[in-house]
């Protein structure tokens, strides 16, 4: 089991994809090869966070498309981009797309492991954060939309009497539909019922 996290290389040159297959494996972290950006950008939806080496001159999906389609998606991933001599220009345009850094071929071994090292653990509690949004968002569409709106009232501070009055319906219903919505928003308490609708933007701070 790797700890320090993983890798994802992305360079059309074999020596270059071994050799840091090579050197991030002895130095402690997972790495998964690809040999084009399109083959990673296809991967992506079902990639564990980690951190990504792109080389910035490819055929095909070139290192700043590769930026571009990421920062679309709204991608967590921290962008380390590769390049040649003097592609200066091109890795200050990447910088501009949401590259962390860039490295200058032949790399400095120690540099590049402290690189990866930092951007995994400046990039992990806002990767961490957003699956925890995307959690909540799904608990949130998993309501009906009547559990929808006894959600809302609970989180307007509404009693169970107040909201069956409101739309008409017994409040032993409310009851039932309240039961229903703490189980798929998995809330202990109607605290937490609030702190979770917060996140999910129903409820403005």
């Amino acid at each position: 089991m790797t700890t320090k996290g993983h890798v994802y290389v992305i360079d059309d040159d074999a020596a270059i994809r071994d050799s840091l297959n090579f050197l991030l494996d002895a130095a402690g972290f997972g790495v998964t090869l690809f040999d084009n950006a399109q083959s990673f950008i296809d991967a992506l939806p079902g990639l564990g966070f980690g951190c990504v080496m792109s080389d910035v001159r490819m055929p095909g999906l070139d290192g700043i498309e590769l930026l571009k389609r990421m920062k679309a998606q709204q991608s967590p991933f921290p962008i380390l981009i590769m390049t040649g001599h003097g592609d200066v220009p091109l890795a200050v345009e990447a910088m501009k797309l949401g590259a962390v850094d860039f490295l200058e071929k032949p790399f400095e071994d120690d540099r590049l492991t402290a690189m990866i090292e930092t951007a995994i653990r400046q990039a992990a509690p806002a990767a961490k954060n957003d699956a925890i949004a995307q959690d909540i968002a799904a608990r949130v569409a998993s309501l009906s939309p009547r559990e929808r709106q006894v959600m809302e009232g609970l989180v307007a501070g509404l009693s169970n009497k107040l909201i069956a009055r409101h739309y008409d319906i017994s409040p032993r219903t409310i009851e039932v539909y309240r039961a229903n919505v703490m189980t798929k928003m998995q809330a202990g308490s109607l605290s937490e019922l609030v702190r979770l609708a917060m996140r999910a933007g129903i409820v403005k701070d």
